[in-house]
């Protein structure tokens, strides 16, 4: 029996790379925030500060004779020339700051996403074959594992469907590795199309596929067989007919994962040795 478990990737999620990536989003979201409220400060405290510099620039607005006052009016206007002159280089300091932490957090957030993205793709790879698309062999039997649970306990019907190509070796003699890959490729593709979202197919190995097939009564089956046939692909000029032997069983209560797929791989065989498929007896190559 396969001890590894996928159950930490059945449902990809990283909280503490999710967690820093919305730290992150939240830190920019303020800074932007900040750098609103600076720049409207900045407005209003300039156009204040400039209102009074103005103000007190013209003496005709003031009829003031007094030499105190005049000098103390200097004063205030020097002053309030030297205040806006802090504070122009205090919002310079400010911006300078906000660019430097809107930086840092920016490149943070990309080589977190990049991360998250590479874990991702690990996830993919994990779980995923790489030629079909199709899940894997261990993932198929996690999910496997997952659903005769739950099956046992809601009592819900619950199919296995067992796939293998039939002549698949003499198609990869006649025309090589290639054309066997592009052969599986597309039993994949058309294994995923004739499924529902809630099932799942997997390349169990070579040229052995399992759908899983939860809430899924034995008699509608044939349902699913009829959607994969007839297929066919065309390779280097000529048609290749896809032909397969199929069995399925129901889950019964209380065997294991082991037994279950055992019992599916027993009629899968033995509908491979009667070849009742009257497209079993046609040639596997077909010149184009």
């Amino acid at each position: 029996m396969d001890h590894f478990s996928l159950s930490s990737l059945t449902e990809y999620s990283d909280p503490t790379a999710e967690k820093r990536l919305a730290d992150l989003e939240e830190q920019l979201r303020r800074l932007d925030d900040r750098d609103w409220w600076l720049w409207s400060l900045a407005v209003a405290v300039m156009m204040l500060l400039t209102f009074a510099v103005f103000s007190l620039s013209f003496p005709d607005l003031l009829k003031v004779d007094d030499p105190f006052f005049q000098y103390s009016l200097n004063r205030a206007v020097r002053g309030l020339i030297v205040l806006v002159l802090l504070f122009n280089g205090y919002t310079i300091y400010q911006q300078v700051t906000l660019k430097r932490l809107r930086h840092s957090f920016s490149k943070q957030l990309g080589e977190t996403r990049e991360m998250q993205a590479r874990m991702e793709e690990i996830h993919k790879l994990a779980i995923k074959d790489p030629l079909t698309g199709l899940y894997n062999r261990r993932y198929a039997r996690d999910r496997l594992t997952s659903e005769t649970s739950r099956s046992l306990r809601y009592g819900h019907p619950l199919t296995v469907l067992a796939l293998d190509l039939d002549k698949f070796k003499q198609i990869n003699d006649t025309y090589g590795h290639p054309a066997g890959d592009e052969v599986l490729k597309a039993f994949g593709t058309r294994l995923n199309s004739a499924i529902r979202l809630s099932d799942l197919a997997a390349r169990m190995g070579g040229d052995e596929f399992m759908l899983l097939l939860p809430e899924f009564t034995t008699d509608r089956v044939e349902t699913i067989l009829a959607r994969l046939r007839p297929m066919e692909i065309e390779y280097g000029g000529s048609k290749i007919p896809i032909i397969f032997s199929a069995g399925w069983v129901a889950y019964e209560k209380g065997e294991t994962v082991d037994q279950f797929l055992e019992r599916a791989d027993r009629t899968l065989y033995a509908d491979k040795r009667t070849g009742k498929s009257p497209e079993k007896d046609a040639p596997t190559v077909v010149a184009g």
